[in-house]
């Protein structure tokens, strides 16, 4: 399956980007991101994994309480593509209930973990309605913590009207990835760039029109 199914950017005139988040939510890490976010003023999304929901759900109430986007990332994490197409389906629909039992709302947008997708994910995912969301910043790899200046400089490199970015929050020390971000987002919002969620992102393609 080629890369023209995951949707790494949104071609928009305004100056907008959507920052967001994996494999939270994460009782250390994923307030430090709502807090860099509030004084911001911006939003984000986060893309959760139904295991780390049903540890911290008093955070993901947060999360959506202060306006911002939750994506499906799976229950497990696992690679869908090694997955039958009804235990891939199992592993979304099962954290989609775990969100709208939280949120009131279900997702409406997912992220495949590991990036990794077949022929069947991607005719499962639009059964279900759901765009793939990927990221224009990959070669950051925050995951792997290669220091925060090395995160900020591949992520800058990315940045433009209609990027998505890509860190994550949950698993291991995110310690770097929060101080790339503050960073990031104190230059962004300098700049002019107004902090987005995917979904706000998407819909302005609509009023652009």
């Amino acid at each position: 399956m080629g890369e023209k199914s995951l949707m790494n950017e949104v071609a928009v005139r305004q100056k907008a980007v959507a920052i967001t988040f994996d494999d939270g939510p994460n009782p250390i890490y994923t307030p430090q991101v709502l807090e860099i976010f509030s004084k911001a003023g911006g939003k984000a999304t986060f893309f959760m994994i139904g295991e780390q929901i049903i540890a911290n759900p008093a955070i993901v109430k947060r999360v959506w309480e202060l306006g911002h986007e939750i994506g499906n990332h799976t229950f497990t994490h696992p690679k869908l593509s090694e997955l039958s197409p009804g235990e891939c389906l199992e592993e979304i629909e099962r954290t989609e209930k775990l969100i709208e039992d939280l949120t009131g709302q279900k997702p409406i947008v997912f992220r495949p973990p590991y990036l990794d997708y077949s022929d069947e994910t991607v005719s499962i995912l639009e059964q279900k309605g759901y765009p793939m969301i990927g990221a224009l910043n990959l070669e950051a790899q925050d995951w792997d913590m290669p220091g925060a200046e090395y995160i900020l400089e591949k992520t800058r490199n990315c940045v433009r009207n209609g990027s998505i970015l890509i860190f994550h929050d949950g698993y291991g020390d995110r310690s770097q990835t929060i101080e790339a971000v503050r960073t990031l987002v104190s230059e962004l919002s300098s700049q002019g760039y107004k902090l987005v969620t995917v979904s706000e992102l998407l819909k302005a393609i609509i009023t652009e029109c």
